[in-house]
């Protein structure tokens, strides 16, 4: 009897050993983004930095993962997600209801808006009515260039980069760039002869991507962007970048 429960408890522990060694422990993440949204994130000596990057380096300490960055054009970076390419995305990326239908986002972790920039001498443009038989750049499949795209009356100029918009605007290829606004802020304090207007879109809200089979790392990306701001930590990075 007591050799039949041995083999009945080596069985048992043995399966349970089994089991534990067939789940599926999250180790490392790959996270898409673009860097070529400042402050957000940009390259900075070959690396990419920015308020994103540090938000999902405090992330991937609380879920308690290794990351690795992947800069892709940011039209690519939704495909790559649905190809598993990559785990997730930050990127100031916008969670339209569009995107919703692709794949899962985020809570809220900022709130911007589109704003419009021109040359410094341009007149003033009151809102984004006013952009109509204008020239106008945007970037493509950011906001803006939804935005834009469906005012009646504008050439649209899309570009693969905001730096690209910016330097043909100084140069008068176009009459204006439709941007979000920290992006914005931050061409025109290192671009003399630009100025962003007085006309202000909606707002909308940057979210993180997560693939819509990939609830469980959603819930504890969610779980740690609580976390982060209760402990005073998003606080700290709002100061440091904004």
């Amino acid at each position: 009897m007591k050799k039949t429960m041995k083999l009945i408890m080596a069985v048992i522990i043995g399966m349970l050993m089994v089991a534990c060694g067939n789940e599926k422990k999250i180790e490392k993440i790959y996270v898409g983004t673009n860097a070529e949204f400042a402050p957000f994130e940009y390259l900075e000596d070959g690396k990419t930095v920015g308020f994103d990057m540090d938000l999902m380096a405090e992330i991937s300490k609380e879920i308690g993962v290794e990351m690795e960055i992947k800069d892709m054009a940011f039209d690519g970076l939704l495909p790559a997600l649905q190809a598993k390419k990559v785990d997730m995305i930050i990127a100031g990326m916008t969670a339209t209801e569009e995107r919703k239908k692709a794949v899962n986002f985020s809570e809220t972790y900022y709130k911007a808006n589109q704003v419009i920039i021109t040359a410094e001498d341009a007149e003033d443009i009151p809102d984004f009515e006013g952009l109509k038989g204008k020239k106008v750049g945007v970037i493509l499949g950011f906001t803006g260039d939804v935005v834009v795209s469906e005012i009646d009356g504008v050439e649209v100029k899309k570009y693969n980069a905001g730096y690209a918009a910016i330097m043909d605007l100084k140069e008068g290829k176009i009459d204006a760039v439709v941007l979000d606004g920290e992006p914005a802020k931050n061409f025109v304090k290192n671009n003399e002869g630009i100025k962003i207007t007085s006309a202000e879109g909606e707002k909308e809200e940057y979210a993180m991507a997560v693939s819509k089979d990939n609830k469980e790392l959603l819930e504890k990306v969610d779980s740690a962007l609580i976390t982060l701001k209760e402990n005073g930590t998003y606080d700290k990075l709002l100061k440091k970048w904004f």
